[in-house]
């Protein structure tokens, strides 16, 4: 853990593996429209930022131009690096971007934005862009419009901390920023399937789940078990995948 982590997030940390396990990569229709809105290709240079360990990078390697991981996280970046040993792997933060002026053709941060601190982050993201540059959001949000995703967010809710703005706020900074356009905005459902191993380890790999007492995980590990196993053995688990891209101004 370090001081480029925002401290709510160096819980992934301590479930780096768990992550890499658990967590779904993202829709290739996703990443296939952003390619397309930023006319992005086999010349271009992207960044995942806030990479961890590797989900959407593994996706961006699809457009065919060349493909730079940044993330603050050591043992999560560990993870990428085993993973995706051809891509250029550097520790670094959203505030702090170890890259040069203009030198992007697109940044894309999965899962990670709303760690950032916005108001360092989004004028460190214009500098390494190009003129024309873009800027891609991505999430892939558990769709609590399914009855099992209700359920599942009751048996989290103890767990989630006070305040915490929710998924349909994480992109309103860039909304608000005058150094980028208005962003276009899609949305991907999508359906993961799991067994009750699997979604134990998903929800385990969720940061303030990670963060709580072996007793109280333990506890929620055998609730969402349970789930599980009222439904057969198999969970179908519904995300939307939504993305935001914004061109630099």
């Amino acid at each position: 853990m370090n001081d480029l982590q925002h401290p709510d997030s160096r819980s992934f940390e301590l479930v780096a593996d768990l992550y890499e396990r658990a967590r779904p990569e993202y829709p290739q229709e996703a990443v296939a429209w952003v390619s397309s809105e930023l006319a992005l290709g086999s010349e271009s240079t992207i960044v995942d930022l806030g990479a961890g360990t590797g989900k959407l990078t593994r996706a961006l390697l699809a457009i065919g131009g060349r493909v730079i991981a940044v993330e603050p996280g050591d043992a999560m970046r560990g993870e990428l690096e085993r993973a995706l040993p051809e891509v250029d792997a550097l520790r670094g933060a959203a505030e702090n971007i170890p890259l040069a002026d203009a030198s992007v053709d697109c940044i894309a941060v999965g899962q990670a934005f709303h760690w950032f601190r916005h108001d360092e982050a989004l004028p460190e993201l214009h500098r390494v862009l190009r003129p024309g540059g873009g800027l891609a959001l991505l999430w892939n949000s558990r769709d609590h419009k399914k009855p099992v995703q209700r359920k599942i967010s009751d048996l989290i809710s103890p767990f989630v901390p006070p305040g915490r703005p929710g998924p349909e706020h994480w992109a309103d900074s860039l909304r608000q920023s005058p150094l980028f356009t208005k962003p276009e905005e899609a949305h991907f459902p999508w359906v993961q399937e799991l067994d009750a191993d699997g979604l134990a380890a998903r929800i385990g790999s969720v940061s303030f789940v990670a963060a709580a007492s072996p007793e109280a995980r333990a506890e929620l590990d055998a609730r969402l078990r349970e789930v599980v196993a009222r439904l057969g053995g198999v969970v179908d688990f519904p995300y939307v995948t939504d993305v935001y891209v914004s061109r630099v101004v």
